[in-house]
C-alpha cells in the first residue's frame, strides 16, 4: 500500500532503521516498530493530556510490508476518540528508502493511553 502522505501532516517521530534493529534473519524488527509507534502515540498523549500517561491497549496491529536497514521510519499518531481519563491514536508507521522519494504504509494500530497523578491512578483529561 503505496501512497503520498499530506504535507501538512507532520510526523510525531522519525528515524532510521539501523542493523541494531534487526531480528535475527536481518529484518526489522516488529518489536522496534511496535516500540517507535508506541513513542510517538505516548509523546502525542502526554501532550493532550498535559501530563503523564500509560498504555493500556494496542489493536489491531498490521503489518502490510517490511522495513529494510538504512529506511526512513516515520510515525504519525492521530486522536480519534477521548473518554474522560482515556484517549485512542491511530498510529501509522510509514517508510521511505535511503535513495527514493516514494513513502510506504508498514503499518497501523489504534493504542489507548490513560493519563494518570502522581500515584499511577487515571486522572481526568484536562478541557480541549
Amino acid at each position: 500500500m503505496s501512497v503520498e502522505i499530506p504535507g501538512a501532516r507532520e510526523a510525531v517521530i522519525r528515524t532510521i532503521a539501523m542493523p541494531s534493529d534487526t531480528n535475527p534473519a536481518g529484518d526489522i524488527f516488529g518489536g522496534w516498530l511496535m516500540a517507535q509507534m508506541d513513542l510517538a502515540a505516548g509523546n502525542a498523549a502526554a501532550r493532550r493530556a498535559r501530563g503523564r500517561c500509560v498504555t493500556v491497549a494496542v489493536d489491531g496491529m498490521v503489518f502490510h510490508t517490511p522495513v529494510h536497514v538504512g529506511d526512513e521510519v516515520s510515525v504519525y499518531a492521530d486522536l480519534i476518540s477521548t473518554g474522560r481519563t482515556s484517549m485512542r491514536f491511530q498510529v501509522e508507521a510509514w517508510r521511505r528508502s535511503r535513495d527514493g522519494d516514494e513513502q510506504i504504509k508498514v503499518t497501523e494500530a489504534v493504542f489507548t493511553f490513560v493519563a494518570i497523578d502522581s500515584g499511577s491512578r487515571p486522572r481526568p483529561l484536562p478541557p480541549g
